[in-house]
């Protein structure tokens, strides 16, 4: 990898990409003023000006990449996301994107390529060295978003009998080091890792100590086919600054640090939010058409359960035709049951990425939410009770409206928790699936309800 470039400090410390500087670019971009835009993208940090790109057209795009030429900073790859990475890789072409790369760390880079189609990867695989082509390769051939795939392959490894001494002079004169490390990784003969040495500890231990005596025991090794939610897991639990990875064998195969963590809770979040409401999480950069593609299979099965819950008012039909008041009414007893399960559905499906619910405790929460539900449900139904009477002065009405409302709000607060709890059980992502099937219980249990209690009671 070759030796980054220092750059001077950025004078603006606003947070984010500055309005005005943003359409100082775009107007730089209109006029195609190559200057203008060198001084403008100068002031940017890499992050905000990925950013940017991604607000940008293709044609704009087009013609910052082009004004950048090379002075492109290789680290802008690594912060895009997408269509809009591929877009950039195919501007720059192949041996940009290769001269790119070999600048990376090695998790940025192989996040890079993997984001190519199979073409490009060829090409850009073709104009790399030896050594980056097979050390991409190697990333690659993991499985995605597993601790193979995130980690550093460049990692600070020293043997278990060295001395503090030697190890300092080790850190001193060793040319090819990750550009940043928090920790040194302590390994045995057969390179299997035995412990971990935060540097401020060894600035501060006597030089003729061996680093063994100075170490903590590796505790929290990790696999390389081990999911990066697990590895994040790992990290929130046991406050990490790094960790070492290994391979099958148990050897030494890189490293994930806090600053590739961070990255992978922002995406998980972000992927199970987007997931609850059935769109993906590059859907802003997509084509119209592929946009429509990937909503329409969300649709259609909403459309199949609004079909259902459509069916079971069907079945009342006759008491809808007597008591018009019943059709006024309806939607608000499946909205708040809808709306509590929201509530519930939210924190079920966070907690369980997180591992705060389990097989261990499920049977507490669950009863907590419908505990929740009942009291949310008896203090609604007391007052859309008295609603129902001051509206259409019928206090039948009202008891009907009320008892409703607590039905579908306890049954909407154990749907809430239990779906996500049982297709976690079956190794489906409550994130995906879990939004449709808690939309169709509230809705049919809060009209089979309502409208169940209105025959029997009210005609």
């Amino acid at each position: 990898m070759v030796e980054p470039q220092l750059r001077e400090p950025v004078e603006d410390t606003a947070v984010g990409l500055d309005e005005a500087v943003r359409g100082e670019i775009v107007a730089a971009v209109e006029a195609e003023d190559t200057n203008a835009l060198r001084a403008a993208v100068d002031r940017l940090h890499v992050a905000d000006l990925a950013d940017l790109i991604e607000q940008l057209s293709h044609e704009q795009r087009r013609i910052l990449i082009a004004a950048l030429g090379d002075d492109l900073d290789p680290e802008l790859l690594s912060e895009l996301h997408g269509p809009v990475l591929t877009e950039v890789m195919e501007l720059i072409g192949p041996r940009g994107t290769a001269e790119a790369l070999s600048q990376l760390d090695t998790d940025d880079a192989v996040y890079v390529l993997n984001e190519a189609d199979d073409e490009q990867q060829r090409e850009v695989m073709a104009e790399l060295s030896v050594e980056d082509r097979l050390m991409l390769q190697s990333g690659l051939s993991y499985p995605e978003e597993s601790a193979g795939r995130l980690m550093q392959r460049d990692v600070v490894a020293v043997a278990d009998f060295w001395t503090v001494g030697r190890v300092l002079q080790y850190l001193r004169r060793e040319a090819d080091l990750p550009d940043r490390f928090y920790e040194i990784v302590v390994i045995d003969g057969d390179r299997r890792p035995v412990g971990t040495v935060p540097l401020d500890r060894i600035l501060r231990t006597n030089a003729d100590l061996p680093i063994g005596m100075i170490m903590e025991p590796a505790e929290h090794l990790v696999p390389v086919d081990m999911d990066q939610e697990e590895v994040a897991f790992l990290f929130q639990q046991y406050r990490l600054v790094s960790a070492a990875v290994v391979d099958r064998d148990g050897r030494l195969a890189g490293a994930v640090t806090a600053d590739d963590i961070a990255d992978v809770i922002e995406a998980e979040v972000e992927e199970d939010a987007m997931l609850l409401g059935g769109v993906a999480e590059t859907d802003i950069q997509e084509t119209v058409w592929t946009t429509t593609r990937t909503r329409f299979a969300w649709l259609f099965v909403n459309l199949g359960t609004a079909i259902l819950a459509s069916a079971v008012i069907g079945m009342f039909d006759a008491a809808i035709e007597k008591i018009v008041a019943l059709a006024i009414l309806m939607p608000i007893v499946a909205s708040m049951g809808g709306n509590a399960a929201t509530q519930t559905l939210t924190v079920a499906v966070r907690t369980l990425a997180t591992k705060e619910l389990t097989t261990a405790n499920a049977r507490r929460v669950v009863l907590k939410e419908a505990l929740v539900g009942a009291i949310n449900g008896v203090v609604f139904a007391a007052i859309v009770g008295g609603i129902g009477f001051l509206w259409f002065g019928d206090w039948e009405l009202g008891l009907v409206f009320a008892m409703s409302m607590i039905i579908n709000m306890v049954a909407g607060a154990l749907a809430g928790v239990m779906i996500p709890l049982v297709l976690d059980r079956f190794g489906i992502d409550p994130a995906i699936a879990s939004g449709v099937f808690v939309t169709t219980v509230t809705d049919v249990v809060g009209f089979f309800a309502f409208l169940g209690l209105a025959a029997l009671l009210l005609l």
